[in-house]
């Protein structure tokens, strides 16, 4: 199936670009999805513990199913005061 991913702040920069679509299994979670990234882009890896993922604009947990075309958003959290 197929999303859309779209990288937000350091994520953008981490990856080099804003949205990309990836081709994952049927069944697939948001779990399965940051599992991916990980190894697709070494330098998420030490920041997916501190992401915020949103999957059609709602946020979500990482047992969340994915289906075909949806959008999964990865936000960074936000600190400060």
């Amino acid at each position: 199936m197929k999303i859309t991913v779209k990288f937000f702040a350091s994520y953008r920069d981490i990856a080099g670009r804003s949205e990309e679509i990836q081709v994952l299994s049927e069944g697939a979670t948001v779990s399965d999805l940051l599992l991916f990234l990980r190894e697709k882009y070494p330098k998420i890896g030490g920041l997916t513990d501190t992401i915020i993922a949103s999957v059609n604009k709602k946020y979500a947990k990482e047992e969340v199913v994915l289906k075909e075309g949806d959008e999964v958003a990865l936000l960074p959290p936000v600190s400060g005061g």
